[in-house]
């Protein structure tokens, strides 16, 4: 289910791009958030919450604000478990074959 809730979350440009936002620098309000986008501040609160949900983001008090974290550990789960596994086959392949063309030079 977290797995569900984690690709929901991901499959919307409007969260990847907050979560690129806080990629590029962390602990924001939502009033910094909501200046970065052409929306209400209600429609960049549900995408907060969704991405709350999936915990791709943390919050933190700090006086009157609330200030928002990535939480980049879902989406190396993710990697680990959807998308290594499936590429390690074929770069070890293309290691041995760069190594084997390597050789007969």
């Amino acid at each position: 289910m977290t797995d569900d809730r984690i690709f929901k979350a991901l499959a919307d440009p409007t969260r990847r791009f907050l979560l690129d936002l806080l990629f590029a620098r962390d602990g924001r309000t939502l009033t910094e958030l909501e200046s970065e986008l052409e929306m209400s501040r209600f429609g960049v609160m549900k995408h907060l919450r969704v991405l709350e949900e999936a915990n791709l983001v943390v919050t933190r008090r700090s006086g009157r604000e609330k200030l928002h974290f990535l939480n980049p550990v879902p989406i190396r789960e993710i990697h680990d478990r959807w998308i290594d596994k499936y590429t390690e086959l074929h770069t070890t392949a293309l290691i041995e074959l760069k190594a084997e063309l390597e050789d007969e030079s």
